[in-house]
């Protein structure tokens, strides 16, 4: 396996992406962090638009194999999926998303795919209500979508691991103290202090 590292960040709003996501990156030297928010059309133009985005995407991690540098992202083209799994879209997404999985899986990374979920789902109600919190067009900021959400991209962790055994996937109940979850991550993503 490459010594670089490709880790994907995904679970639903309000689950702590951005505070793990940073604590990832300011932890992992030579770590670039992209925040991805996909496309807003929901309409059937909107799959060609995702299609070409993450394919785009591929190609550019595909360029910076063997170049010593770390690929964090908070939300990839599994949200996509998600999303579409559950009716948030007019189209569906999964031929899509298994040939950019399969991309994904034959890059020359480690690849980390982790998820982010709340055990306490009363947690979200906490987290979700911040001030400040954008608001998206084709889902709404509540507890039910979250949990939804949550439970969908559970379903994928679990559909990943069974199929691709050279994609690290990692589910972390991020209900816990920030120190305990952090404490986790460095263990699991095998890095040095």
């Amino acid at each position: 396996m490459a010594n670089s590292k490709i880790i994907i960040v995904e679970g639903p709003q309000g689950v702590g992406k951005t505070t793990i996501t940073d604590f990832i990156r300011h932890s992992i030297p030579y770590t670039n962090l992209y925040r991805l928010s996909g496309t807003a059309d929901t309409s059937i133009s909107g799959k060609e638009k995702s299609k070409v985005m993450y394919e785009d995407l591929l190609d550019y991690m595909k360029k910076l194999e063997n170049k010593s540098i770390n690929l964090l992202f908070d939300r990839t083209f599994f949200t996509e999926e998600v999303y579409c799994r559950l009716g948030f879209k007019e189209y569906t997404f999964t031929d899509i998303y298994e040939n950019l999985l399969e991309k994904l899986a034959n890059l020359d990374f480690d690849i980390y795919y982790i998820v982010l979920y709340l055990s306490d789902e009363k947690e979200f109600e906490k987290r979700l209500n911040r001030e400040g919190k954008a608001k998206v067009k084709y889902t709404s900021f509540n507890k039910e979508s979250s949990i939804k959400q949550q439970n969908e991209y559970l379903k994928l962790a679990e559909e990943i691991k069974e199929k691709y055994k050279n994609i690290n996937v990692i589910t972390i109940d991020n209900t816990k103290d920030l120190e305990s979850v952090e404490s986790k991550l460095k263990e699991l993503l095998k890095w040095k202090e």
